[in-house]
């Protein structure tokens, strides 16, 4: 892969938030802002830093009331290097002329970069160029190379090398009133001349934070003597390093940091740690090789060639090195889950929601390990899912809506909504469908891996227990003689219970009761995979009882699904009889309504009354299942399915989603890829300009979106060239095949590296010999061939559907 570069060539206040969260490095176990680093934190920059699995919980008084969150806590910042010349203030963006800016991104390494050149007030001139990254080699290693040449002056310069503790939780401006203090200090250190450390520990969930910087500086290639002098207290150390320059001479700095936490492995002190590992690590340039070397191989498995879309390729890179960023092998062997938006900022709390569904795809094909270590972060909290639903009086496991450090439900009870100003009641908690998200994610990272020793000793009891759930929040009614669900909400979020009504939740959620009668199918499929005394042993640990499977079943064949109209699936009991919006007039009266909740309760109105959705639900059901397999379920619960059912569906809704979520771009591209392509593809080139463009106006700086990060790359194998597995057999349907004219991207189906390619109408999919574990069979429409290692097939590619004919 050529020079991949995301670019800035000014400085732009306004922007800044945003491209420090898009030029965020990060390594799978932590990650930084790419904020300057002679910056501190204000109204303009904010230097955070987060790994997985360092929450902490606090106490907001609201009222008179107490009211809980827990957040994931923003480190000590590491990055601090700042220049001070001839002993003038520091020298920020705001307080000298630039005379030329640049801000770089490096896809390929996930490495930022910026190069100005400014005029002092004192009239002195300097170039000034800064790189760093977080190493994907060493998952506690990060190192800044901090360069700079006096134009037309010479004399003392002086360079700060610090560590802040003093860091809070204050990013996101809705959450100002809430607590934000986590951290407390420990104790500042030195581990010699050249390196500094610091202490911290978590205010409530007492862990313990720790970093270690070494900063050296260099001319011509030699360590330069310098001065140096330390200033410390408990919750800050820095180093002054002090030094005469020459007009002309560039002077490069470098600082090399070690970060550990408690929840670290083979450690007796995060600080002794931390202390060891940086005086043991190399210069500046070898850790970028072996950086560079790391990232290289994750290219290899992951990169997307798309060269007839430069665009579209460009922003494909751009959104894999952020995944990547965020779950890589590192995160594999630590206890963690995918939050929703990120390590790079402070939006839901850091918190772990159902956004997973979108990003395990693209992960199972190519880094199936990391996809594994991500769901034992669910299996780990099973018994906390297993009391949840007890206390709710139900059977099995219940997972939160919102999940952080233990799996208690993190949902806020209140939430402001910065229209109005006003905190409202939140109710997403009933968003039960989570569950069969996490159902649905083991199913198919088994499919795409055949990891039976996964499904043996974690997965199986992991989704008996949510099937569990599920029967027992679902009832018998009689009169339908169907099963139903009340109670619950969609993934549409808009509606919260029915107007005027005092109980929260809806009744029978389309998506859901066909996702429970799926799961309801599956579940006994998972048992029969098992080995028999493995499934014996199981079932009487559970008391998994014959009555329950044929429960199940049951269920499997009634569950009861809505419709209205000309047979279009209700996304809940009653939706077609609500009222219908105005959305000419919203849409003349402001800007953006993708968050119409917001906008209608500032007027004193309400949602619930209304037919309008912020993001998919219905829809859902024919992103996730292939065509067929829908079909099957819903003759199966004897409903009619026609081949027009999901345009009807999609169509209905499409005209009442405000998509108010990035995620409904992505399952609305999937959706239309069959239906109506051009439509499709200008979604997905929306939802792949999302977070770039900050298409939701101000939020991507408070954290990039993983869900559809990681489904414009699910968007490309799953809908786009229509990749399934069905009874071991890797499945290819390819549409907008003019558009992927030129694709080339690697996967892995069950253990097996295969290469695929579109050159015209021809499909190529070559098993490749290194890393081959078992024949695979792949699929394009009725062609099924059987690849060995080496293989090598090529498939004619039928003719594309015109969609005005369907």
């Amino acid at each position: 892969m050529q020079d991949v570069t995301f670019s800035y060539d000014d400085f732009d206040p306004e922007s800044e938030g945003l491209r420090e969260a898009l030029t965020s490095t990060g390594n799978g176990y932590f990650c930084t802002r790419g904020t300057a680093e002679w910056e501190d934190a204000g109204t303009v920059h904010y230097p955070g830093t987060y790994a997985h699995g360092c929450f902490n919980r606090e106490t907001t008084i609201f009222g008179g009331s107490p009211v809980l969150n827990e957040d994931l806590v923003n480190l000590p910042n590491w990055l601090v290097l700042k220049l001070r010349i001839e002993g003038d203030e520091a020298i920020r963006l705001d307080n000298v002329k630039l005379l030329s800016y640049r801000h770089d991104y490096d896809i390929r390494l996930a490495m930022v970069q910026r190069e100005l050149r400014f005029r002092d007030r004192a009239g002195r001139e300097t170039t000034l160029r800064s790189r760093r990254f977080v190493s994907m080699a060493h998952s506690h290693q990060a190192a800044i190379e901090f360069t700079f040449t006096p134009e037309n002056w010479s004399g003392r310069a002086e360079v700060v090398s610090a560590l802040d503790g003093r860091v809070t939780n204050q990013m996101v401006e809705r959450y100002q009133e809430l607590e934000g203090r986590h951290l407390d200090p420990v104790s500042p250190r030195t581990f010699g001349p050249e390196t500094i450390a610091l202490k911290s520990k978590t205010r409530q969930s007492n862990i313990y934070i720790a970093e270690a910087a070494r900063t050296r500086v260099f001319q011509a290639g030699e360590q330069m003597p310098v001065e140096r002098t330390l200033h410390q207290m408990e919750d800050y150390i820095q180093q002054t390093l002090a030094f005469d320059v020459t007009a002309g001479e560039p002077v490069r700095v470098e600082k090399l940091v070690a970060l550990f936490t408690s929840h670290d492995n083979a450690i007796t002190d995060t600080l002794t740690a931390a202390g060891r590992h940086v005086l043991r690590y190399p210069d500046y340039a070898e850790a970028l090789a072996e950086h560079q070397a790391a990232w290289a191989e994750l290219w290899d498995v992951c990169d997307v060639e798309l060269p007839h879309e430069p665009r579209v390729q460009l922003l494909l890179r751009f959104h894999t090195a952020h995944v990547l960023q965020v779950c890589s092998r590192h995160t594999a062997r630590h206890d963690a889950g995918v939050p929703a938006r990120g390590l790079n900022g402070e939006a839901y709390r850091g918190h772990v929601f159902w956004d997973e569904l979108y990003v395990y795809p693209f992960l199972n094909f190519r880094l199936p390990e990391i996809t594994r270590g991500l769901l034992m972060y669910r299996y780990r909290r099973l018994t906390e899912a297993r009391s949840a639903a007890r206390e709710a009086g139900y059977q099995g496991a219940m997972f939160p809506w919102q999940s952080g450090s233990d799996g208690t439900e993190e949902t806020q009870v209140v939430h402001l909504n910065p229209l109005s100003g006003q905190w409202d009641a939140d109710h997403s908690h009933n968003q039960r469908h989570v569950n069969a998200a996490i159902f649905y994610n083991a199913w198919q990272y088994y499919q795409a891996t055949d990891d039976l020793e996964f499904l043996r000793d974690y997965g199986a009891e992991l989704m008996l227990e949510i099937a569990r759930f599920w029967a027992s929040l679902a009832h018998y009614n009689p009169e339908h003689e169907r099963y139903e669900i009340h109670g619950v909400m969609g993934p549409d979020e808009f509606h919260e219970r029915y107007p005027g009504a005092q109980d929260d939740g809806l009744r029978n959620n389309a998506y859901t009761n066909v996702m429970v009668a799926w799961i309801a199918e599956t579940a006994p499929r998972v048992l029969d995979l098992l080995p028999a005394s493995r499934r014996a042993a199981l079932r009487a640990r559970l008391g998994l009882t014959d009555d329950e499977l044929r429960t199940w079943q049951d269920m499997s064949r009634r569950m009861f699904v809505p419709f209205h109209g000309e047979d279009v699936i209700s996304q809940f009991e009653g939706y077609a009889d609500l009222e219908e919006l105005d959305w000419e007039r919203y849409r003349a009266e402001h800007d953006n309504i993708q968050r119409l909740d917001r906008i209608l309760k500032a007027e004193g109105d309400d949602p619930d009354r209304y037919q309008l959705t912020k993001q998919a639900d219905a829809v859902m059901l024919f992103f996730l299942f292939p065509p067929d397999e829908l079909r099957r379920l819903f003759e199966q619960l004897g409903y009619a399915h026609d081949p027009d059912m999901a345009r009807r569906t999609v169509e209905y809704y499409d005209q009442r989603t405000s998509h108010g979520s990035t995620l409904s771009l992505i399952t609305h591209a999937g959706v239309l890829a069959a239906l109506d392509p051009e439509s499709s593809w200008e979604r997905f080139m929306a939802a792949l300009e999302s977070d770039v463009g900050d298409l939701q106006g101000g939020t991507t700086k408070e954290g990039i979106h993983m869900g559809v990060m990681s489904g414009t790359l699910d968007l490309l194998q799953r809908s786009y060239l229509g990749c399934s597995v069905r009874d071991g057999v890797l499945h290819f349907e390819p549409r907008l095949v003019d558009r992927l004219d030129g694709l080339v991207f690697s996967m892995q189906f069950r253990k097996t590296s295969i290469r695929i390619s579109v050159k015209g109408v021809e499909l190529t999919v070559l098993a490749r010999a290194e890393g081959f574990r078992a024949p695979v069979r792949i699929a394009v429409g009725d062609q099924v061939r059987e690849l060995g290692a080496g293989d090598e097939c090529v498939f004619a590619l039928p003719p594309q559907p015109d969609p005005a004919n369907r």
